[in-house]
């Protein structure tokens, strides 16, 4: 009887523990609709809480890097010259692809609008100041577009879906390449600054006239018009996981999973050209100050869930899953954790 007791304390003990484990993550909003159903999802199963802050992968990046969270997030992988100011070794885990759409409020226009890399570069330059330019119309030929002043919706904050932006900008654009280039924070030309995808959705929409750019859910979810992006293939592509996993296809992904996906290459003839992947990051080695191997040991469970039965939440939020090698790097990249150089379970 005295046995039974003891094992009964220690599940229950258990138990208790289990209904504790608690993580914190921070980073972009272009994955935050995603999460926050993975997150609730895994607290239901795995009875881990998961707290994650929406607040733009340059803030994510920070905060991994001072290693106040477990976990960043980014759109935009860290660079080369950059990595090297991290305390450890981090290791970039893909999650999900994504489109980032040019979305715009033109009263009385309800068609979806066509646009080429040029014509977005230019207006993001401030080159292209009215809807009605010839620049626009030339490629939307049959639609009546008025002569509304263009205005200009770009992020304030350190944004992956930025990075995302300018990175395609650059490659499409020689004049933005000069002029601002590309990175999760640069020197706008023009415009009015929103904080998060939030932020920008929700100041296209009450703004007529306006322009932005946002991840593919954000739009869909405020019921925003976006447009269609001509890719090097030449066609004019629509968002949708098809396209962006055909982006995806197109690019050799490295070992370590960084890398850019925008543009991708003419053959891919249905890709959508301003895709992305989207990443946690995280420490390979997990043992630093305030860390137990039962917190390491829950991250990695955290993530080996992400990129395997957590894949399902993908779709019905507009997000593709990960093509069959980027799932397997992404599985060997979390196996590769440590705490003080042995291997996690």
């Amino acid at each position: 009887m005295k046995k039974m007791l003891t094992l009964v304390l220690v599940v229950a003990s258990a138990g208790v523990a289990s209904a504790q484990a608690s993580l914190t993550g921070a980073g972009a909003s272009f994955p935050f609709p995603l999460y926050s159903k993975m997150f609730a999802e895994y607290k239901n199963t795995k009875n881990v809480t998961v707290n994650y802050q929406s607040v733009g992968s340059g803030a994510g990046q920070r905060q991994i890097k001072e290693r106040t969270v477990d976990f960043g997030a980014s759109d935009t992988p860290v660079s080369n010259d950059d990595l090297g100011a991290y305390p450890g070794k981090l290791l970039h885990v893909p999650t999900a692809l994504g489109a980032v759409v040019p979305i715009y409020n033109i009263p009385g226009v309800d068609a979806s609008l066509k646009f080429t890399g040029a014509v977005l570069a230019d207006i993001y330059l401030g080159k292209i100041k009215l809807w009605n330019d010839a620049a626009i119309t030339k490629l939307n030929s049959g639609v009546s577009i008025p002569a509304l002043p263009i205005t200009v919706v770009r992020r304030s904050d350190g944004s992956g879906t930025t990075g995302v932006f300018t990175d395609y900008l650059s490659k499409v654009s020689r004049d933005w390449k000069s002029k601002v280039g590309s990175g999760t924070a640069v020197n706008w030309p023009v415009g009015i600054g929103a904080r998060g995808n939030e932020g920008v959705s929700g100041t296209v929409r009450q703004t007529p006239g306006a322009i932005g750019y946002a991840e593919l859910v954000y739009a869909q979810q405020n019921k925003i018009d976006f447009g269609s992006v001509q890719n090097r293939a030449g066609n004019f592509v629509k968002a949708s996981e098809a396209a962006v996993t055909a982006a995806a296809k197109a690019v050799t992904l490295p070992a370590d999973t960084r890398v850019s996906i925008t543009n991708p290459p003419a053959t891919a003839a249905n890709a959508y050209p301003i895709s992305s992947f989207t990443y946690v990051l995280v420490y390979q080695d997990q043992k630093y100050a305030g860390r137990t191997k039962a917190q390491a040991q829950a991250l990695k469970d955290l993530l080996s869930w992400m990129v395997t039965t957590g894949q399902q939440y993908n779709e019905p939020l507009n997000y593709a899953e990960l093509p069959d090698n980027a799932q397997t790097r992404a599985r060997n990249i979390i196996r590769s954790m440590t705490f003080g150089g042995e291997r996690l379970n």
